[in-house]
């Protein structure tokens, strides 16, 4: 059902993916996870590795198991699907059963990190970095509008270690 993607084949548009399509961003293991909804994060060479960077607000119940364990999934998914990603971006995981709400089915990677059987793309990252943004590093300041809570997002990098695509 799935195969390894060939990162350096790549061609999609990483604007279109996470901007439009938006991701779930899961961390965890079978026993305990949970995923987000995502628009905000992209896909570059950083430290002669091909990676991932995402941003998580510090409310967010995800970001509590992307900080717990060493790997994070990014899910994308056909447009059919989109309603399952509003549910979970607009729902905690601390509140309700998204895999139960949703009807996604979770699936482990060979190295055991979650990701779901409906997923059209998967990119499975290892933690390499992370810090806060900082308001005062803002060189633009409308970019606070985003922040009227002043709850600024921690990013998180993370090492591609496995694609896989939907045959």
């Amino acid at each position: 059902m799935f195969t390894d993607l060939n990162l350096n084949k790549f061609d999609e548009s990483v604007f279109h993916l996470i901007g439009k399509q938006w991701m779930l961003i899961t961390a965890g293991t079978s026993d305990s996870f949970n995923s987000m909804t995502a628009s905000w994060g992209g896909f570059g060479f950083l430290w002669n590795m091909p990676v991932a960077f995402i941003f998580i607000r510090p409310q967010r119940f995800t970001k509590e198991f992307v900080e717990k364990n060493d790997f994070f999934t990014l899910t994308f998914f056909e447009k059919k699907h989109k309603n399952k990603l509003t549910f979970s971006g607009s729902h905690s995981g601390r509140d309700y059963d998204k895999v139960k709400e949703t009807g996604l089915n979770p699936v482990e990677t060979n190295l055991g990190n979650i990701y779901f059987n409906e997923a059209r793309l998967v990119f499975e990252c290892k933690k390499l970095y992370f810090d806060d943004l900082k308001p005062d590093h803002f060189l633009d300041r409308l970019i606070s509008r985003n922040y009227p809570n002043e709850d600024y997002h921690r990013m998180f990098v993370g090492k591609i270690v496995n694609g896989l695509i939907r045959e």
